[in-house]
């Protein structure tokens, strides 16, 4: 009898941990990948949001090319960097670089009365400031999502089953442009 509970105590405990750590790493990164599609939906409308804005403000703006030029440029660089490939890394500096395009187109808008009281352009203008906040929140619950995973991965036991099975660290979604942080606001 002693040697069962020896066996149960140094085997089936320690496998029972390990099965049921396991699994619950594969939880949070399923997780993780569910909210990251979250942002990459959320990421991919907003290009699309960008491309309709700056082909409405080309009809009124013909004379600020280098600006719409900048913003088309840095939306195909956001574009690019939605592969899964791209470090979220990077893909945060260039949806940091095409918000501030869009401020730079919405700055734009204040000194032309015709385009800022252009239907379209308001309708886009509001459509882009509900995809930011969807955005946000997204990003929110992925960074909340990866917090839980990286503490369980660096902390004792778990730390072991996430080594022995290869589980990688994850980065958080970033915004390290003081100007992003915020929603672009609606001027009517």
């Amino acid at each position: 009898m002693e040697l069962i509970l020896v066996l149960v105590v140094v085997f089936v405990i320690p496998l029972g941990f390990a099965i049921w750590s396991y699994n619950r790493f594969v939880t949070q990164v399923a997780s993780i990948d569910a909210s990251w599609a979250g942002i990459d939906v959320e990421l991919q409308r907003r290009h699309d949001l960008v491309d309709n804005l700056v082909r409405t403000v080309e009809g009124y703006a013909t004379h600020e090319r280098t600006t719409l030029e900048q913003v088309t440029r840095a939306r195909s660089e956001a574009v690019r960097a939605v592969d899964p490939s791209v470090p979220v890394r990077d893909q945060a500096r260039a949806e940091d670089a095409l918000t501030d395009g869009i401020s730079r187109l919405f700055a734009l808008s204040e000194e032309m009365p015709d385009l800022k009281a252009d239907r379209a352009f308001r309708q886009l203008q509001s459509q882009l400031v509900e995809t930011e906040d969807r955005i946000s929140a997204s990003r929110r619950l992925y960074n909340l999502e990866v917090a839980a995973y990286e503490r369980r991965r660096r902390a004792i036991p778990s730390n072991l089953i996430a080594w022995t099975f290869g589980f990688e660290p994850r980065e958080l979604f970033e915004i390290q442009d003081a100007g992003a942080k915020h929603a672009a606001q609606v001027a009517w």
